[in-house]
């Protein structure tokens, strides 16, 4: 990454927000075999209970 564009969003809110999304979910892409090449794949579930997290955290946040 540039140099410059690391010291300008170092502490920008939204930079760091999607930063953090992008990294909680690097770890549930994973790539087809016949893909691999390209690059295509899929991004795996996150599973029941992470949706029901959202979801209440989400409900909570409105009320």
């Amino acid at each position: 990454m540039d140099e410059a564009l690391r010291a300008k969003y170092a502490n920008h809110p939204l930079a760091q927000a999607i930063l953090k999304d992008a990294l909680a979910i690097q770890g549930r892409f994973a790539a087809e075999p016949v893909y691999a090449k390209t690059g295509k794949g899929f991004l795996r579930s996150a599973g029941v209970e992470k949706i029901k997290q959202a979801k209440a955290a989400d409900g909570k946040k409105k009320s």
